[in-house]
């Protein structure tokens, strides 16, 4: 059964890896982290190892395993792109999303410098997969704006934004080559405040160079309270997503099967003896 989501822009979340550190002030208030440090020293849950850097190629034949096209955020709970995950794994989440094509993909990432090296080159055939949408996290100019400019310079087919938590007002943003931008502010305990003008200011943008908006939430604690209207709307766009038949149950069984095989395989060779990367 899929990992169904709360997350706005999603149906669902597939995390063949688990775990994270942090790199810039959009970090600062991790949900993932406060999440998975709950369980940390809980024995047989999923994060007995709290935020500590897991891969779980176990996980990586899931997709293929979902009969229902379904959005999937890619590592919810981690960063594919952290230099602690091995291009070879990399990769290995790549062909699973190649070979699962009914469904859409979403890769998030901080680590925007790799992604475009990756990208680039390694995994340029991944970049060109147009059910699967690569994109980079900003929450503020110094850190944020130049991972949109690696993210331009990808061969990605569809490249996202997902401004959140915003921190500032970014100012002019360069959104050629841009196909999607979501915008959000921060919840949960101790979160940071987002001002209205900053959000409209991004809106106003999105719709004279004619891309989707997305406004997910105001944040704050309970963020309920605050909802997610913005001048009176709901603003949910998003690009198109293909449509892909899904292939018979045998031929889908056939493939689970492969990816498990992979899996089982790369599992005792890669995955033991993996701390905190840095």
């Amino acid at each position: 059964m899929a990992q169904t989501s709360d997350i706005e822009w999603t149906d669902a979340t597939w995390n063949p890896v688990r775990g994270c550190v942090k790199v810039s002030p959009g970090c600062k208030h991790c949900y993932a982290e406060t999440f998975a440090e709950r369980f940390r020293g809980v024995r047989g849950h999923p994060f007995e190892q709290g935020f500590d850097l897991k891969l779980v190629p176990e996980k990586l034949p899931e997709p293929l395993r979902w009969r229902t096209p379904k959005t999937i955020f890619v590592n919810s709970m981690s960063d594919l792109f952290q230099t602690g995950v091995g291009t070879d794994y990399v990769t290995a989440v790549a062909r699973v999303m190649e070979q699962a094509n009914w469904h859409t993909y979403q890769v998030l990432t901080k680590r925007s410098e790799r992604m475009l090296d990756l990208l680039t080159g390694e995994l340029s055939w991944a970049a060109q997969l147009p059910h699967v949408w690569w994109g980079v996290s900003v929450e503020n100019r110094k850190h944020g704006l130049p991972r949109v400019e690696h993210l331009r310079h990808t061969k990605a087919r569809v490249r996202f934004l997902s401004i959140e938590p915003l921190l500032e007002d970014l100012g002019p943003l360069d959104l050629r080559g841009i196909d999607w931008v979501i915008v959000g502010g921060e919840s949960g305990a101790g979160c940071r405040p987002m001002k209205e003008d900053w959000v409209v200011s991004i809106r106003n943008q999105c719709l004279k160079a004619g891309v989707p908006f997305f406004f997910k939430q105001w944040g704050g604690f309970p963020k309920k309270a605050a909802g997610r209207l913005l001048g009176g709307k709901t603003w949910d766009d998003m690009p198109i997503r293909p449509e892909v038949e899904v292939p018979a149950a045998g031929d889908r069984e056939m493939l689970v099967e492969r990816a498990a095989t992979a899996a089982a395989q790369w599992r005792p060779a890669r995955s033991r003896g993996l701390a905190r990367a840095p």
